[in-house]
């Protein structure tokens, strides 16, 4: 099958929706598919107000209509809601192409942090954007839920992997530094309420890992906490293990691939109990949930799971399964009549 991707979230950008689409793009390959990935890196781009190191792409309309029509998909999925993923719906909408969407991250919720613009404003134009699709795929049942309250209509089931190859226990002396080690992984932006990590009372240490618009900021106002940027693969599944607990401060992530990351390298988590931890972590034994990130933080460290028993919770999700749903959810043929 062939299969087109648009995204406006691609390489050289280190995250979870990134990680996502590659993941995905790499095992449709495995399974004989052929995938062409539309991303800003075959476009002109500009920075992202306030997220410079990512890039939006212009002048699309064109080139857009003439990568589809030279591939000749058997099926079109629009991951992203900016400005190619706009155009390539408009392409899809205009020449009579079904298509499918997902959503990854919770725009509307960023936007009012930074700008102050109602959410309700956001969603008004995300329902428009996804209203076109066939399916709109989203991570967990909680995060379906609330879009259905937000008025969405024909979501799917598409739920997120971990590769058990890399994200495994190991040597916890990677880390020296006073112990317990609590550990964040992410962008550093405001969204991402990092600063509820941040200003915790935690006996031993913090680690950050990751890149984003607050790190220069943090770093100085929080000169005990060690930033160490942005970290993948083999680099990042050791500071997965070295640590003691992993803490997930945001509210606002879809599903937060790094919990499913930080149990495989038998780590332990402490969260909120929103869309993402609610579905992860509640009731399973390998994390604690509470309005209170302290007290979370506390009934883990007091008694913590072992390694063994939260890697074998996070070898249920394999991406495998989440490719396989993703393939279910696509619409084929992509070509209307």
């Amino acid at each position: 099958m062939k299969i087109i991707i648009a995204s406006d979230a691609w390489q050289p950008q280190i995250n979870g929706v990134v990680r996502t689409l590659m993941t995905t793009r790499d095992k449709l390959h495995l399974m004989g598919h052929e995938v062409q990935v539309i991303s800003p890196n075959e476009f002109s781009t500009v920075p992202c107000p306030t997220y410079p190191e990512i890039r939006l792409a212009y002048g699309l309309g064109r080139k857009i209509g003439q990568l589809i029509e030279d591939f000749q998909p058997d099926a079109i999925h629009i991951a992203t809601e900016g400005p190619l993923g706009w155009a390539t719906r408009g392409y899809c909408i205009k020449h009579g192409y079904r298509f499918t969407t997902s959503f990854h991250t919770k725009f509307p919720e960023y936007v009012e942090a930074r700008f102050r613009i109602p959410a309700s404003w956001g969603y008004a134009l995300l329902r428009r954007f996804h209203a076109r699709a066939e399916r709109m795929m989203v991570a967990t049942s909680s995060m379906a839920k609330e879009l259905e309250q937000w008025g969405f209509k024909h979501l799917a089931r598409w739920s997120r992997g971990v590769d058990v190859d890399v994200f495994k226990p190991r040597d916890k002396a990677f880390l020296s530094a006073a112990r317990p080690i609590a550990l964040y992984v992410g962008r550093v932006a405001i969204e991402k309420n990092i600063e509820n990590f941040l200003t915790l009372d935690i006996p031993g240490s913090k680690y950050v890992v990751g890149d984003g618009p607050q790190r220069e900021h943090l770093r100085k106002v929080y000169p005990e906490v060690q930033f160490v940027g942005s970290k993948v693969g083999e680099e990042l599944a050791q500071y997965y293990a070295a640590a003691d607990i992993f803490v997930f401060p945001s509210r606002t992530d879809t599903f937060g691939l790094v919990l499913i990351e930080a149990l495989a390298c038998g780590v332990p988590v402490a969260a909120y109990p929103v869309p993402g931890p609610l579905d992860v972590i509640n009731g399973s034994g390998v994390g604690v949930l509470h309005e209170d990130l302290q007290t979370a933080v506390k009934h883990v460290l007091k008694a913590p799971p072992s390694a063994e028993y939260c890697r074998d919770y996070a070898m249920r999700y394999t991406w495998d399964i989440c490719t396989q749903q993703f393939l279910d959810n696509l619409c084929i043929p992509a070509k209307q009549g």
